[in-house]
């Protein structure tokens, strides 16, 4: 599995929403990329300290994006292919199949797309970046 979705280039998935929730779908298909916040259904407990996967040393996990967080919430940008209904087909997919999805947000480049400055510990890791895939560091 990727470690995240701008690394999962071309791999798919499908969203099937319960039917009562249809009618807040009403536009979406006007954004080429949405925001998925879910749940880390398959970690259990956390560590404050984490090697990530880009990594030999340990961080903060509030540094990384590793999924024992104390609260298990997780994020990914993926591109909007189709909705049909209750079934939105996406793509660049860095989840677990049957994650539980909390909320979907448009992407909006005017909000989200924001100029940084620095970016910590990961700088000099991009080289490694589309290479790495999750492994079962993160496992119950």
């Amino acid at each position: 599995m990727p470690i995240q979705s701008r690394l999962a280039k071309g791999i798919k998935g499908r969203i099937e929403l319960k039917e009562e929730f249809v009618p807040g779908l009403l536009d979406l298909d006007g954004f080429s990329h949405i925001f998925l916040v879910y749940y880390f259904h398959e970690s259990n407990g956390f560590e404050l300290q984490v090697k990530p996967f880009l990594d030999d040393n340990k961080h903060g996990v509030f540094a990384t994006r590793a999924p024992k967080r104390p609260n298990g919430i997780g994020m990914s940008v993926v591109k909007l292919l189709h909705v049909d209904k209750n079934i939105l087909e996406v793509e660049n997919v860095d989840m677990l199949d049957g994650t539980p999805l909390l909320d979907i947000k448009p992407y909006i480049p005017q909000f989200d797309d924001h100029q940084v400055e620095k970016w910590g510990w990961v700088e000099d890791k991009e080289n490694r970046m589309k290479d790495i895939q999750s492994d079962d560091r993160f496992d119950k």
